[in-house]
């Protein structure tokens, strides 16, 4: 598998790419090359007073590839110009990646703005699942909040295309998974839809399949806001990260899942990984 790690070379970039323990379950569900990123804002020039961007940027990422390098991965570099979420987008479908890893403080101080925005956009606009690996927020040194990256996994379902295609990731995410959480939220819609479809029995079908793979798994159904209940079992069970189908672009607002994605990604306390449908050619 090939992953493309975005990065700005802050701090908590650093930790997103740096986290031996993450590289670890990266390794661990088979990726063995790493495309490290690094996109220049076209609004930052090398020549800014006081500021040696380019020194700064080849000391990084020499780290980053030793690092890297050392944990067994294969790595390649790239430093383009533009905006971050179209060149890191562009990157992941020219060189084929199978998922896109980003860090993130979520509202983080304004040295570190660039890679909050670049998470909003990619989890509206990615082209590959992408990870988003939650850092700390206050921190002058932050770490990575989960470091298993994909040991305990809450997975959201509403038993659409979109969930069921989430759900084939544990095809990979098994060999680094230990525990998974299954949550379906009901609406008042869905009861008159489904009047004669359990939720729970679906859940458990898909539960047995998980539990075939050693996975203990467990099963929630609630009622309510999807986002709002998502959440709530997220801070229940405190899983390293949520899993959940996206729908795609919409042709009047780039988006995943509507305003359900928007949530999870701005809310979650741990990580995200967002699956897509696959990309219309």
């Amino acid at each position: 598998m090939r992953v493309l790690c975005a990065t700005d070379l802050s701090a908590a970039s650093e930790a997103a790419v740096e986290n031996e323990t993450c590289l670890e379950c990266l390794g661990r569900i088979g990726v063995d090359t790493i495309h490290l990123v690094t996109v220049v804002p076209s609004n930052v020039h090398s020549g800014m007073p006081g500021v040696n961007f380019d020194e700064r940027r080849r000391r990084a990422l020499d780290r980053y590839r030793k690092v890297i390098g050392a944990a067994g991965f294969d790595v390649e570099t790239h430093v383009v110009r533009g905006r971050p979420y179209r060149r890191i987008n562009g990157i992941a479908e020219s060189v084929q990646v199978d998922m896109t890893v980003v860090g993130s403080r979520g509202k983080s101080p304004l040295e570190n703005r660039i890679i909050g925005s670049t998470a909003r956009n990619l989890a509206r606009t990615t082209v590959v699942p992408l990870l988003v690996n939650r850092v700390e927020r206050a921190a002058d040194d932050p770490d990575v909040l989960r470091e298993h990256l994909f040991q305990r996994i809450l997975f959201a379902t509403d038993f659409s295309e979109n969930a069921e295609r989430a759900f084939a990731a544990f095809s990979y995410l098994r060999h680094a998974t230990e525990e998974a959480t299954l949550v379906h939220v009901r609406s008042p819609k869905d009861e008159e839809a489904d009047a004669e479809v359990d939720p729970r029995e679906r859940l458990a079908e898909r539960a047995s399949t998980l539990e075939n793979w050693d996975i203990e798994t467990r099963i929630e159904v609630r009622q309510g806001d999807p986002a709002d209940e998502i959440l709530a079992v997220e801070e229940a069970v405190t899983p390293s990260t949520v899993l959940v189908g996206s729908r795609g672009r919409s042709r009047i607002r780039r988006l995943l899942l509507g305003s359900v994605s928007e949530e999870i990604v701005a809310g979650a306390a741990g990580n995200v990984f967002l699956v897509p449908p696959p990309r219309a050619v």
